[in-house]
């Protein structure tokens, strides 16, 4: 019996139908094989377009349906719901893409409507043979694994442990609180940063939901949506978390005490072998530098921080130890690196004195940090003049071409804090400025107000003339090439992706974007979901992004792994491949190839195997597959072929 196929052509406005002749590409359709009906509509994908649909199924008693509309990424999932609510299966649907890959890619006229016609025709030639498939449930452990705890993991770990599910926080670092941690103030309200932060650390620790692993990192991760085994390293710590107080008179007693440059103070100031980099630390416990210890790295070390611990709780013999955890969700908050200046000379970083990074400036504008919160040149004097400067190694082609976003606002927040504790003339040089977010440029002018000037033209260059530091940089408002004479220069460094990004993506078989930062499934629709089921992003792991915006995605990310656990269960897609077993040769091509790790091999009956839970039916195995012994459900030779004809056919 032949199929009963209806066409259903959208304008989508003006998109599709001011370039294509939408009229003539549905009047073209009406006469093919097997077509019943075939109409345009405005927008198909509305409200009105979808009733449209369900009513010419049932009055023409249609048993497959085309679409010829935008992108089957973005609708496919509405149309498939649409053919369901009446009844027929949703994967007797197909979507030609007419906008994208037509409308938006030709000039207006006969050729343009001729592609549309054809990729609607090779759609009605391939959904003749389509199949009724079913989506498949899993159940979902209830746990939740979250990697990384800056500000992003904490919000992340916080919302899903509140909602009464264990979590496991992994953090690779000794303490938790990130790059936040180190942070004065906060724009543009200059909140105390520890003020906001430290209770949430503090939750944290104390939440019976929250299981915490510091100095730690995940080595191997297996299964799949629902169902993930993870491992996880802890490195030693050489102290004990349980019966550390956090005294600090192991730090006293330390031979090594002051001599080493402490990497939460960015090199500004000096800690110990054995250490507590800051007062609010989460744990507030010790740990001791494997590295700089005399005792650990060359055995020599009279060890006067066991004689010091009263509680007994350093022990040099602890050993790394591994951890299985079996979670269902997996949410990635491994936030951002700093650029490095120093590898343009231009900057003048680590070559001249009182050039410093953003960062840096943030520790010495800290109560907390090595100068007390007093802002002072390296011979202890009070700047005069002070030179910031946006986007270094951000919006270059020569070295990261994004914007960090945060760097407007914060060289805005450095300008007022050096103003209220110096009075010293300050001079911020920029392309553009970007306050995007609330109550920002309310900011930037209270700051404009304040007196500090703003020149617009990137700072090119900073030298030393005749001792002085000075700025070269163009003008772009007046025209003009300026030098300035400053005491400080403050580069404001670009957010970029963690060194072991590529490394973090491919162990949960992730995708990384060209800046590095990890991809999300759809820039709008979909943005802390990721190509693996079950796994989320959150925070600048994903892309640059301020404080707000950090904790508005790692809300997001919990509640896409709360929605999850509150069903317990989730569908998956029945878009998989399957081996006949009596055509495969056993050369495990496939096992070797697919990106996902579902493919097996079965050594008793010498064939492979696929774990349908772990397959997302890209098809790999299968183009791999030397005697066609593996086919892809709603991707089969006889659909390509009638799609390939449709295209071609005139």
């Amino acid at each position: 019996m032949s199929e009963r196929i209806g066409v259903f052509v959208c304008h989508c406005g003006t998109n599709i139908s001011s370039v294509v002749d939408v009229e003539q590409v549905a009047k073209d359709a009406g006469g093919w094989d097997n077509v019943t009906v075939a109409m345009d509509y405005k927008y198909m994908c509305s409200d009105p377009g979808q009733e449209l649909i369900q009513s010419k199924i049932k009055e023409h008693n249609l048993t497959r349906v085309v679409v010829a509309a935008c992108s089957p990424r973005m609708h496919g999932p509405t149309f498939k719901k649409t053919l369901e609510r009446v009844g027929v299966n949703g994967y007797l649907m197909e979507m030609a893409n007419i906008r994208e890959q037509c409308a938006w890619t030709s000039d207006p006229g006969e050729l343009a409507t001729e592609k549309a016609t054809a990729l609607t025709r090779a759609a009605v030639k391939r959904v003749n043979f389509h199949q009724p498939i079913k989506e498949s449930e899993v159940s979902v452990n209830k746990a939740t694994l979250v990697v990384g705890a800056g500000i992003a993991g904490i919000q992340t770990a916080l919302q899903i442990a509140s909602a009464g599910y264990p979590v496991y926080l992994v953090e690779k670092e000794a303490y938790i609180g990130g790059h936040m941690a180190q942070f004065d103030k906060t724009f543009p309200t200059m909140d105390c940063s520890a003020c906001v932060l430290t209770p949430k650390m503090v939750d944290v620790n104390q939440d019976p939901n929250i299981d915490l692993f510091t100095n730690s990192q995940v080595v191997g991760v297996e299964g799949y949506v629902g169902n993930f085994k993870v491992k996880v390293r802890t490195e030693p710590r050489y102290v004990n978390l349980k019966t550390c107080t956090g005294c600090g008179d192991c730090v006293s007693a330390c031979v090594m005490k002051d001599r080493i440059p402490s990497e939460f103070d960015e090199g500004l100031g000096k800690r110990s072998a054995i250490y507590i980099p800051f007062p609010q630390a989460v744990p507030l416990k010790a740990v001791v530098d494997k590295e700089s210890c005399l005792f650990l790295a060359k055995g020599k070390c009279k060890q006067t921080c066991i004689e010091a611990c009263q509680v007994n709780a350093i022990n040099f013999q602890e050993e790394e130890k591994f951890t299985e955890l079996e979670v269902g969700s997996i949410v990635l908050a491994t936030g951002y690196k700093l650029f490095d200046p120093s590898i343009g000379p231009q900057w003048g970083y680590g070559l001249y004195d009182n050039v410093i990074t953003g960062i840096q400036f943030e520790r010495l504008a800290n109560a907390s940090g090595p100068t007390g919160g007093k802002l002072v040149l390296k011979d202890g004097s009070q700047p005069q003049r002070v030179a910031i400067m946006h986007c270094i190694g951000s919006r270059d082609e020569n070295y990261y071409a994004h914007c960090s976003r945060v760097c407007c606002m914060s060289s805005v927040k450095f300008a007022h804090q050096i103003k209220e504790k110096t009075g010293a003339e300050v001079y911020e040089f920029y392309i553009d400025m970007r306050c995007f977010g609330k109550q920002y440029e309310e900011f930037y002018n209270r700051v404009q107000e304040e007196g500090v000037q703003f020149i617009r033209g990137k700072g090119s260059e900073v030298v030393e003339v005749d001792g002085q530091l000075t700025v070269r940089a163009e003008d772009t408002l007046l025209g003009v090439f300026r030098e300035i004479p400053v005491d400080m220069v403050i580069l404001n460094n670009a957010l970029i992706p963690q060194e072991d990004s590529d490394q973090v993506a491919s162990l949960f078989g992730l995708c990384s974007g060209e800046d590095g930062f990890f991809l999300e499934a759809h820039i709008k629709l979909a943005p802390v979901n990721t190509a693996v089921d079950g796994v989320f992003l959150a925070g600048c792991c994903q892309s640059p992004k301020d404080i707000p915006d950090t904790v508005a995605q790692a809300s997001a990310a919990a509640a896409q792994a709360l929605s999850a656990i509150a069903l317990g269960k989730v569908k998956l897609s029945p878009v998989r491949a399957a081996v006949e077993a009596s055509r495969c040769s056993g050369c495990m091509s496939c096992v070797n190839i697919c990106p996902y790790g579902a493919v097996g091999f079965d050594k008793e009956q010498k064939v492979s195997v696929i774990n349908q839970a772990l397959c997302k039916g890209c098809g790999t195995c299968g183009a791999a597959c030397p005697t066609g012994a593996i086919t892809t459900s709603h991707f089969t030779r006889e659909q390509i072929m009638a799609q390939i004809e449709g295209v071609c056919a005139q």
